[in-house]
């Protein structure tokens, strides 16, 4: 490994690094600039984005906004609320949850195996493939500091257990929202108050696919367009897909306008959740560090 100048380190010098130096020194990747980045955190709070996944209240805070009827949205706006209505009875669930983000100029692709809960807020994460394979991730409310809890696989599982807050620089290297903000309602919140706050104005063009499909699940599919940007809209090109069976949002794609000559509208982020099983009965054994099947 080229970030090692010597064979074989002592027991004893492993033990002056402590847990997060020496996790800096086993990896590759953003996960190096540990230290660094924790000077910086102390220097400047972060922030999250105010795009999808940023700050938006629950449904039930939130009043509903009347829509016109003859709005370009209204329909798109109907069919979320009426998947918010069959999420309500969702108390947890297993999925695959992949990912495509624009981080650093570059589209990061990432696929894990995904349990959550709604209450107490709790996610684990097994990602599959790619340099992060192996990775578990643990997040649970109230839990553990309200941190989240990283091991990696192979060599790199010599650093041990990791916790991060949620916003701490060297996890968001990775992503573009805190893992507070995952899950399936949350998304569709999100793209909710989008939506209705695009009402407000014109420059619309809204499709609707009743035809489409992700894999093997029939979908029904709204597609928002924003021809020209404005500050009042944060994406070029929106697109939701809704599970035909049971009205669950699975995945929203999210792209910019296009530029310089371009053509087709450059990807910022899209989040899929496949193979959803709803109501499994997960336990507090599922998102606790000490389960056998965990490595924490």
């Amino acid at each position: 490994m080229r970030h090692f100048k010597m064979k074989f380190a002592s027991t004893k010098f492993l033990r002056t690094l402590g847990p997060v130096a020496l996790f800096s020194l086993v990896l590759g990747g953003p996960w190096t600039g540990e230290l660094a980045a924790q000077k910086a955190a102390k220097k400047k709070t972060t922030t999250e984005p105010p795009t999808v996944f940023g700050t938006v209240r629950p449904a039930e805070t939130r009043p509903e906004i009347a829509i016109p009827a003859d709005h370009p949205l209204a329909p798109a706006i109907e069919t979320a609320r009426r998947g918010r209505a069959a999420l309500r009875s969702v108390r947890d669930y297993t999925t695959t949850f992949s990912k495509r983000e624009l981080l650093a100029g570059r589209v990061k692709s990432q696929s894990m195996e995904m349990k959550f809960r709604e209450q107490p807020f709790s996610v684990y994460f097994n990602f599959r493939g790619g340099a992060e394979a192996g990775r578990e991730v643990l997040y649970v409310e109230g839990q553990n500091g309200n941190k989240l809890l990283v091991h990696e696989d192979g060599v790199k599982a010599i650093a041990g257990t990791i916790p991060f807050a949620p916003t701490h620089p060297t996890v968001m290297a990775e992503n573009r929202y805190p893992i507070t903000k995952v899950g399936i309602s949350h998304m569709l919140e999100t793209v909710i108050a989008q939506w209705e706050g695009e009402t407000k104005y014109g420059e619309v063009d809204v499709k609707f696919y009743p035809d489409a499909s992700l894999g093997n699940v029939s979908c029904i599919a709204y597609e928002s367009t924003h021809p020209t940007p404005r500050r009042e809209f944060r994406f070029h090109l929106t697109r939701l897909y809704f599970d035909k069976q049971t009205n669950y949002p699975i995945r929203v794609e999210q792209y910019d306008w296009p530029s310089g000559g371009a053509k087709e509208p450059p990807l910022v982020e899209e989040y899929t959740y496949s193979n959803l099983r709803v109501n499994v009965g997960l336990s507090d054994a599922d998102f606790d560090r000490r389960n056998r099947s965990y490595r924490f």
